[in-house]
């Protein structure tokens, strides 16, 4: 079976107060891509989130997202009185030694002084709410592995209809195949009969036609073709992580129906090499979604 690498995934929890989310969604890339976007008191746990989500995709353009959205219980910054108080002392002294007005917008001022806005710190995440969060990853990939797995059921079915294409018109080409060399061998023949007064060694001819008609030979390169669409076959049902194995396959393939195509020397079999071309193509932009 095979999987696609594109896929989204989103789960929530809720935890006291606040309710965790996590979001997770994939793209087709030759390696693992991992872009990530975490709530600022979770950013320590860093590294071992991208471990964990690496692990389970393995590869893919991946966009990861974890948030917290708070709930009523919100702690407010803290104005601190006293150092206010102080700074405004220190103005009013300032301005009768200096004879200079205190600002119209003194209040302003003040808030904007130093240490007067305490802000609480980002406070450190316990064990307990640490959990909460992973089992709330686990779920989105979870749940986007298994987006993954009905993409790549449908990327399967296909490829196999691709495949059975190609096969098909492999088989097709024999019939003309036995029609292209009985061709050459006449068209040779009557080349030579024109040449009035021209006498040749029919028994040399013979063998000069079969060397001819050798190079023009396409046995093997139907055999490794065939061979390759089993083998791309067999590789789809081998697990997961086979779309770079697939992949190269697929070049194979195109690499015999080109050497085809070359050899063919009839135009009914082009037409037939034509339209494996557009088969292997549509095989070849799919099996880069293949993780």
């Amino acid at each position: 079976m095979i999987y696609s690498m594109t896929g989204y995934g989103k789960s929530v929890a809720i935890y006291e107060d606040k309710k965790i989310c996590v979001e997770v969604r994939s793209l087709n890339g030759k390696a693992m891509d991992l872009s990530t976007r975490m709530a600022p008191q979770y950013k320590s746990r860093e590294m071992e989130v991208r471990t964990l989500v690496t692990s389970v995709l393995e590869r893919g353009k991946v966009d990861l997202a974890i948030w917290v959205e708070q709930g009523e219980k919100v702690e407010l910054p803290s104005i601190n009185v006293a150092v206010m108080q102080a700074y405004a002392n220190q103005m009013k002294n300032a301005s009768e030694q200096t004879g200079i007005a205190l600002p119209e917008n003194i209040f302003e001022v003040l808030l904007r002084m130093p240490d007067v806005v305490a802000r609480k710190e980002i406070y450190e995440v316990g064990d307990e709410e640490w959990a909460v969060v992973l089992q709330c990853l686990n779920n989105a990939l979870a749940e986007l592995m298994s987006f993954r797995k009905q993409e790549g059921e449908a990327l399967s079915k296909k490829f196999c209809d691709k495949i059975a294409n190609i096969t098909s018109l492999l088989a097709s080409v024999e019939p003309y195949e036995k029609e292209r060399v009985e061709k050459i061998r006449a068209r040779i023949k009557d080349a030579l009969e024109k040449l009035v007064g021209l006498e040749y060694d029919k028994n040399r001819f013979e063998q000069e036609l079969i060397f001819y008609i050798e190079k023009l030979d396409i046995n093997e390169e139907k055999q490794r073709l065939s061979n390759h669409l089993e083998y791309f076959m067999t590789t789809m049902n081998e697990g997961v992580g086979q779309g770079k194995k697939l992949g190269f396959i697929a070049q194979e393939m195109g690499r015999e129906i080109n050497t085809l195509g070359s050899k063919s020397n009839n135009a009914e079999m082009q037409n037939i090499v034509v339209k494996m071309k557009d088969e292997l193509e549509q095989i070849k932009e799919q099996v880069l979604n293949v993780m």
